[in-house]
């Protein structure tokens, strides 16, 4: 007996055995059933039939990422940074995340509370005021950075792209929360700094306008493919790496960038328009992060589009019910970030983002690292629960738990980091 695994390779059609099907089936349900978290195959949300049978997800044909828009096949890196590249950045501006402006007048840095002696004396804590001028205008936003004492040297620096409640990210140490555990970060000898999203784009559909799109760019908010929230978060992590240069406790060369479900696409999205980010980690991204949008499986375009369109240009709603005419899809976009390492997680009570489809995005993004002759140990199967694969310039790993981001993540994230980074 054969069964197809409606799934494409980057050539064409991969047909995967029975046993194959089988064991993936296990990996993302059979093992949960006792749970009773994957018994319930469909659910409905927002007037639609929301996918979580493996079995239905539709037949797809992925957009090859090493064929050029003239029909040329990429061959090696040179092509692919002179070609390709840029094609499948300019796509993205401008049928997803909306084109980032590319200047502004000014930036300015100061620091406005200073620790030295910070979490009992083993951290330097440095609380940043960022202003950005632009035609007249001005706008703010706070960074929290704290440095390892213990260290001689500058050092990496995890950068969270705070989406969850301010207070995990609290320079006092007064709340502490797992979603940015800084003391175990410093323990391990990396400096840990956040910026919170609605500081520059509020996370609300009726006033992420108010910040950084009307005071410095208002001009976007009239374009099709004017950028808009996501756009605005990755801006400002790029305005965080900005004053990081010029920090000389920080190793400006070995920045990672974290972001969690909102913030994961945001890190993405980021990290694909500024390579100065070193390493990436993307938590649970799901719908236009990390997940395939073709495989039609937990949130959908047309879902995303319905509930948080304004995190996207107006350009993406054309394919909320015509995702084939798309002309990318996620595993690009991962494409984009090599052959800087990428790592990127979902867990088991989070279907909504889609954990077997995230795999998929790195197994055919895969091609691009190849081109670099990049070290990837990805398994040609769903890895197994709490089995991270770190030995690797794409990384990932499906944990128990729900959709956060948690010491466990972390704990591997670090994990990640010293292999290419001095801790």
């Amino acid at each position: 007996m054969m069964i197809r695994l409606k799934t494409f390779a980057p050539q064409g059609r991969l047909l995967i055995s029975y046993w194959m099907k089988k064991a993936v089936i296990c990996l993302i349900g059979l093992n949960f059933l006792s749970a009773g978290l994957y018994a319930q195959k469909t659910d409905k949300f927002m007037g639609e039939i929301v996918n979580y049978d493996e079995s239905t997800v539709p037949a797809y044909t992925l957009p090859d990422i090493l064929l050029t828009a003239k029909g040329e096949k990429v061959k090696n890196s040179a092509t692919w940074e002179r070609k390709r590249r840029p094609e499948l950045l300019a796509l993205f501006e401008e049928h997803v995340y909306g084109k980032t402006p590319g200047s502004f007048d000014s930036l300015k840095f100061v620091i406005t509370n200073e620790k030295a002696d910070a979490m009992a004396g083993k951290a330097h804590l440095k609380e940043i005021k960022i202003t950005a001028w632009n035609g007249g205008h001005s706008v703010s936003f706070p960074v929290v950075l704290f440095i390892p004492n213990k260290r001689k040297t500058p050092a990496p620096v995890f950068l969270l792209i705070n989406n969850r409640n301010s207070k995990n990210t609290d320079p006092a140490r007064i709340g502490k929360s797992t979603f940015w555990p800084a003391e175990m970060v410093i323990d391990s000898g990396y400096a840990i700094a956040a910026f919170h999203h609605s500081d520059v784009a509020p996370d609300r559909k009726d006033s992420y306008q108010n910040g950084v799109l009307k005071q410095l760019f208002p001009a976007e908010l009239e374009k099709d493919n004017g950028m808009k929230a996501i756009g605005v978060w990755a801006w400002a992590a790029s305005r965080v790496m900005d004053y990081f240069k010029t920090d000389k406790e920080i190793d400006f060369n070995h920045v990672a960038l974290v972001g969690h479900s909102r913030g994961g696409k945001t890190a993405l999205w980021a990290a694909a328009q500024d390579q100065r980010f070193a390493i990436i980690f993307s938590s649970c991204s799901g719908s236009t992060g990390a997940s395939l949008a073709r495989r039609k499986y937990g949130e959908t375009i047309s879902l995303i589009n319905k509930q948080f369109g304004y995190w996207f240009n107006n350009n993406y709603k054309k394919y909320s019910n015509d995702v084939n005419s798309l002309p990318v899809d996620q595993h690009m976009l991962i494409g984009l970030i090599a052959p800087r390492p990428v790592y990127t997680t979902n867990a088991t009570e989070d279907r909504w983002a889609d954990p077997y489809g995230s795999f998929l995005s790195l197994v055919h993004a895969r091609p691009v690292y190849d081109l670099y002759r990049k070290k990837v140990t990805l398994p040609k199967e769903m890895p197994a629960l709490n089995s991270p694969i770190i030995n690797s310039a794409m990384a990932y790993h499906f944990r128990e738990g729900k959709h956060d981001l948690n010491v466990y993540d972390w704990t591997n994230f670090i994990r990640f980091a010293n292999l290419y980074c001095i801790p």
